[in-house]
């Protein structure tokens, strides 16, 4: 596990995470996409995180399972969050220095639109996959 801090791009919120997965996720799902206009870039870091600045940020509940966050005053894309368990998802670009990690699962993949591929060899699952895996906090109409 890695240790590292991270800040938004006004740092009006800094987070210092200290069992980052070295292995880091990609998801390609749609409401990943619209959060940023492109897939989701994301470390796993439990629940060890000592986050300052809370007050600035801005929660969205985006799913039966999770909900996403940014910082209200620049937009930076922080993190999504595990409701039952309460583990971090960090958006890999918010921390510099980062050294070390390789991409090792890409969600929803057969949602990846046509227009970008990536070489890395990795673990896949897709939308009917998560949906199975997340089956207990899905209803019927729920959406990624």
């Amino acid at each position: 596990m890695l240790k590292a801090k991270a800040q938004c791009l006004c740092g009006a919120v800094t987070i210092a995470a200290n069992q980052i997965n070295p292995k880091f996720t990609v998801c390609h799902c749609d409401s990943c996409r619209g959060w940023g206009g492109a897939p989701f870039f994301a470390v796993q870091c439990g629940t060890d995180v000592l986050i300052e600045g809370q007050d600035h940020i801005k929660e969205y509940d985006s799913s039966a399972w999770a909900s996403r966050s940014f910082c209200a005053e620049c937009g930076t894309h922080l993190f999504y969050k595990l409701k039952e368990s309460g583990a971090y998802n960090m958006s890999v670009g918010i921390f510099s220095g980062l050294d070390g990690i390789e991409m090792d699962m890409q969600y929803f993949s057969d949602q990846r639109p046509d227009y970008y591929c990536f070489s890395n060899k990795t673990n896949e699952m897709t939308r009917a996959e998560i949906m199975a895996y997340f089956a207990s906090a899905v209803s019927s109409t729920a959406t990624e």
